[in-house]
C-alpha cells in the first residue's frame, strides 16, 4: 500500500503559510493568489493551526466579523491533525472522511513538510486503479 511520502513526491514542495497576527483578508488574498483552499498558520517552524474556506464561511461571515479587522488566530483551526510520510493512502482518506475534513498538514520531526488534501488522495487513488487496469488487460490480451 502506498504511502503519503507518494503523494508529496508528486507535488511541489512549496508550503503556504502566514503567522497567526495575519488578518483574514490577507490569508484570504493570499488564497486567491495562489488558487488553494487552506493556509497553515506556523510560527517559529511549528504548526499553530490551519485557516481553511470553511472556516471563513463559520467563522466571519456567519459571525458578523470582519476580515479585515480579524486576526486568523480568532478563527484558525488550533492544533489541526497531522500525518507523517509513512502514512498509508486509505488511512488518510479514512481519516478526512470520518472527521469531514479536507486537508492534512504532513508532519516530520516537528517540521511541516507539506499538506495533502482530499484532491490528492482521490488523485492518487484513480491513478493507482488506472494503472492496475491496465495491467489487468494487458495480462488479459497476453
Amino acid at each position: 500500500m502506498k504511502t503519503v511520502q507518494h503523494i508529496l513526491e508528486g507535488k511541489p514542495s512549496i508550503i503556504h503559510a502566514v503567522s497567526q497576527n495575519t488578518s483574514v483578508l490577507d490569508a484570504l488574498q493570499m488564497m486567491m493568489e495562489k488558487n488553494i483552499s487552506a493556509l497553515l498558520i506556523i510560527e517559529n517552524d511549528k504548526l499553530m493551526g490551519i485557516f481553511t474556506e470553511r472556516d471563513y464561511a463559520r467563522k466571519i461571515i456567519l459571525q458578523g466579523k470582519t476580515s479585515r479587522d480579524t486576526p486568523i488566530q480568532q478563527v484558525m483551526t488550533h492544533n489541526p491533525r497531522t500525518i507523517t510520510t509513512n502514512e498509508k493512502i486509505d488511512s488518510c482518506m479514512e481519516m478526512m472522511t470520518n472527521n469531514l475534513f479536507r486537508h492534512l498538514p504532513v508532519v516530520e520531526n516537528g517540521k511541516v513538510i507539506g499538506i495533502i488534501s482530499i484532491g490528492d488522495i482521490v488523485k492518487h487513488i484513480i491513478e493507482d486503479q488506472k494503472q492496475t487496469i491496465d495491467q489487468l488487460q494487458s495480462y488479459i490480451s497476453s
